[in-house]
């Protein structure tokens, strides 16, 4: 098979392009602007272009028909809102939302439901109050001369000088810890340039899918992606990366590319997922609908969607929190101080 070198960027911008010509379909439909109507687009559209049914089992019309049953024309708008919020719901994906002038629909129990192992407090001991900051990254040396970065989300880009300033200043750190503890996500692109500061070649990361037609089971085959080396500073120490389970879409990607670079470990939890690519249509009433439309793999194929597993599980404990300690840091600093090569295996 011929070797796609493509970056992920242009594999996204294609799947929206496709995706785009599938849904004008769904846009143009005169479905009428009535509560039925409106349910009957909202279901229209997930049935055929959400791409999880059959990994998370579940039965699609079996939900229309039950939901059908609460629609009438008498409803109100926020009638209307909550049974439909309550309908995308059983798709349990953080990636689909329904918004509106007054709410916005979500589903967020693929962290609520879980121990939070984070404190904000205790982090900011960590960081204490000489930290510096560059392109939204909170970074400082900790006193065992390990270093550690702080990162909270991918909405914001990250240039690339501000990365080569950081990994400058941290390089007599022993190692490395990257902390993306409730990283909700944001920009797959940013959390692309930072993990390719840790790699010096180019690395098979995983594969994408596109939906190909409204089947719940037409998807073109699997696209490889590649994360190739950044172009400034790079490196070349041991990193420890922390995870929770409020790490998702494109946080939970950065993971997946970090397990692929050599001398990486994750510890935490087990992260959130959010694997499948998000896109948005419309209902006739003008409300949007978000969802998740092309599903994502990591190197092996397995679907990471429902969240990836650490290399060492480790829970903050509430002995550590009443003696300032963050336990899944601690870890992390015996891990770079004891084992110089941490994934030799890569």
């Amino acid at each position: 098979m011929r070797k796609l070198c493509q970056p992920l960027l242009y594999l996204f911008v294609s799947a929206l392009i496709m995706f785009s010509t599938m849904t004008g379909c769904v846009t143009n439909e005169q479905l009428s602007d009535s509560p039925q109507g409106n349910f009957e687009a909202l279901w229209r559209i997930l049935d055929e272009h959400y791409c999880f049914f059959s990994q998370k089992g579940i039965d699609w019309q079996e939900v229309h028909s039950r939901y059908a049953r609460q629609f009438d024309n008498s409803m109100t708008s926020k009638q209307q809102f909550e049974v439909m919020a309550n309908m995308l719901s059983e798709l349990k994906d953080g990636h689909v939302n329904l918004y509106t002038s007054f709410n916005i629909g979500r589903y967020w129990s693929w962290h609520e439901n879980y121990p939070k192992n984070y404190s904000d407090s205790l982090q900011r001991h960590y960081l204490r109050t000489d930290y510096l900051i560059a392109s939204g990254l909170d970074y400082t040396v900790l006193d065992d001369n390990v270093g550690y970065i702080r990162c909270e989300t991918f909405q914001k880009a990250i240039g690339e000088g501000n990365l080569d300033e950081i990994l400058i200043h941290l390089q007599p750190c022993n190692g490395l810890i990257v902390d993306v503890r409730n990283n909700g996500g944001g920009n797959i692109t940013s959390a692309e340039m930072l993990a390719s500061r840790f790699t010096n070649k180019e690395l098979l990361v995983g594969y994408m899918q596109h939906k190909t037609g409204k089947g719940h089971n037409d998807f073109s085959s699997l696209q490889p992606l590649y994360l190739k080396p950044g172009k400034g500073v790079r490196w070349q120490k041991s990193v420890v990366v922390l995870t929770n389970r409020s790490v998702f879409s494109a946080a939970n990607e950065f993971v997946n590319f970090m397990k692929c670079c050599p001398n990486v470990i994750v510890v935490g939890d087990r992260t959130g997922g959010g694997a499948g690519m998000p896109f948005s249509s419309e209902l006739p009433n003008g409300w949007s609908v978000r969802f998740s439309a092309c599903p994502m793999y990591d190197r092996d194929k397995r679907m990471t969607e429902f969240g990836i597993e650490p290399d060492y599980k480790v829970s903050l404990t509430s002995e550590d929190l009443l003696r300032n300690k963050d336990t899944i840091i601690e870890f992390a600093r015996k891990l770079i101080n004891t084992s110089p090569n941490l994934n030799p295996s890569n």
